[in-house]
């Protein structure tokens, strides 16, 4: 072929400098190639200069898959870890009934569950939550425990194994004086009781990343995991931003229509009941409702519907109580159900009706919510 001169190459890219018309480049080595149009005499680029190109191309390729698949150098790099290292799991004595001084503990669990079931706010809803924790009620990175997929160490990958461990930790040892935070974020279920404990007659359960492999966590062992254990004058607080967690701590008391309802076992058999303790319990919504992923507050940023609105009120008002964080809760949920981004985007992929999302307390004993502040 090469021998041949009159074979002729069209490119994509070469065009007469002068009228613009698309040149064919001849095979052979000439060096300049004639307009047919304009008669112009142009340069012949190089195999160097094309395959330049050809490369610089390649890479814009390549750098866009990166980001679509979410893999360009930025997203590569392992976020840094939530947890105080060595993990609060590994250090001897830390979850000892040794007498330490009375304080603060927290175990702060986001599950995203990556592919299916993804939710893509229960990140950005533990980073709040543990700033909020440490900035607004004083509570030390050191006493904090984190359970997320994006952690290193396997221990810290919240498995149903490893919940049920952190959640133990969390209460071990607790005493008068403690104040403890459970706080979850991922998806919840609901499911027929079975154990004749309910009064609806469903059981609510929260769903580790290995759920469908596991099983989820249910009320009850919740229940008898971080209820049971607490001894007088330690307060436990449970916020879970989950589907159908309305009483997924199983407390014998829940907070409905500005009025305390009784929620304890029909059967009168099984313990709910704290060892002197106080538990209460802020869920995202009713037990027979949803609880939304949104981007509807910020427009940008994922989260969980109640935990956003949580940290957001208790940045703006310093010593709200617990009757006022509902109410201001609901006023904000009932203003974007209204709006129609919210409505369309959210709602309208669940249902065809417009689903309300009420935020709840149950607590292990009743009090005054308009007197009693919410501090944790």
């Amino acid at each position: 072929m090469s021998g041949n001169n009159h074979i002729m190459m069209v490119t994509r890219g070469v065009v007469c400098g002068k009228c613009r018309h698309r040149l064919s480049i001849p095979t052979t080595n000439s060096t300049e190639v004639k307009c047919p149009t304009c008669n112009k005499m142009n340069p012949i680029p190089t195999y160097e200069q094309f395959g330049n190109k050809d490369r610089s191309i390649e890479k814009l390729i390549v750098k866009a898959k990166e980001k679509i698949s979410g893999n360009d150098l930025i997203s590569s790099k392992k976020p840094d870890s939530l947890n105080k290292k060595p993990s609060l799991l590994n250090i001897p004595g830390s979850s000892s009934s040794e007498t330490r001084p009375a304080g603060k503990r927290a175990l702060l669990i986001g599950v995203t569950y990556k592919r299916k079931h993804k939710l893509k706010g229960a990140i950005n809803d533990v980073k709040g939550m543990r700033e909020l924790l440490i900035l607004n009620f004083g509570f030390k990175e050191d006493n904090i425990l984190v359970l997320t997929e994006q952690e290193i160490e396997p221990e810290l990958i919240p498995t149903k194994k490893n919940i049920m461990k952190s959640l133990e930790w969390l209460v071990k040892g607790c005493q008068a004086g403690d104040s403890l935070v459970f706080y979850f974020s991922g998806h919840g279920l609901s499911q027929p009781d079975f154990e004749g404990d309910e009064r609806d007659g469903f059981a609510e359960n929260i769903c580790p990343v290995d759920f469908m492999t596991e099983g989820m966590i249910v009320d009850n062992d919740i229940n008898s995991t971080i209820v049971w254990p607490l001894k007088k004058g330690v307060t436990l607080h449970a916020i879970v931003d989950a589907c159908h967690s309305g009483t997924v701590l199983d407390l014998e008391h829940v907070y409905n229509r500005n009025k305390w309802e009784d929620n304890s076992p029909p059967s009168g058999n099984a313990r709910k009941h704290p060892d002197g303790g106080l538990a209460i319990s802020l869920s995202a919504c009713l037990d027979n409702q949803v609880a939304a992923d949104t981007t509807a507050f910020t427009g940008k940023t994922m989260n969980g519907a109640m935990t956003f609105l949580l940290i957001k009120i208790m940045k703006k008002y310093h010593g709200v109580t617990y009757g006022d964080l509902l109410d201001m809760m609901h006023e904000e949920l009932d203003k974007v159900n209204e709006s129609r981004c919210f409505a369309e985007k959210i709602f309208k992929k669940i249902t065809k009706n417009m689903l309300l999302q009420k935020p709840q307390i149950s607590a292990s004993k009743p009090f005054d919510v308009y007197k009693q502040h919410f501090v944790l």
